[in-house]
């Protein structure tokens, strides 16, 4: 009776590393379950109408796309500062540099914001009104002209 030839192992055992091979090779492993990151509170009401006005302000969107935010006379205030797309710069996409709110009273706040446009910055103002319906609505807009 002869015994069947074993053949001598060419691997090493799982987790071992090899010597020979690159640094790379070496490197921690991941995990196998993904981590959690913790949930981010919702976005503050300013934040979402500053970025709403910027696309209609600058040109990326039409006015209708906003117009179930505003209210009373402030529509017809951003549809003529549309017209002018005072944000957009020759051609380049405006950016927040700073957002600031006042709360004059429970439900109200006065926003005024930053946005670089081009080489300078412009300053893009407006109200929130907390309607009855528990929505926040833009009841004014204004944005800041150039210097001449």
């Amino acid at each position: 009776m002869t015994r069947p030839r074993t053949r001598p192992a060419t691997t090493r055992p799982p987790g071992r590393t090899d010597p020979r091979r690159p640094s790379a090779a070496r490197t921690p492993r991941t995990p196998a379950r993904p981590l959690r990151t913790p949930p981010q509170p919702p976005p503050h009401p300013t934040e979402l109408f500053t970025e709403r006005l910027l696309l209609v302000l600058s040109g990326q969107k039409p006015v209708h796309w906003a117009a179930r935010h505003i209210a009373h006379t402030a529509f017809d205030d951003l549809t003529r500062l549309a017209e002018r797309t005072p944000l957009n710069v020759n051609g380049r996409r405006p950016t927040i540099h700073r957002i600031g709110h006042y709360e004059p009273r429970p439900g109200v706040y006065e926003v005024f914001a930053r946005i670089g446009a081009g080489p300078a910055l412009r300053a893009l103002a407006f109200r929130l009104s907390l309607g009855s319906d528990q929505r926040w609505r833009c009841t004014a807009v204004e944005v800041g002209s150039p210097p001449p």
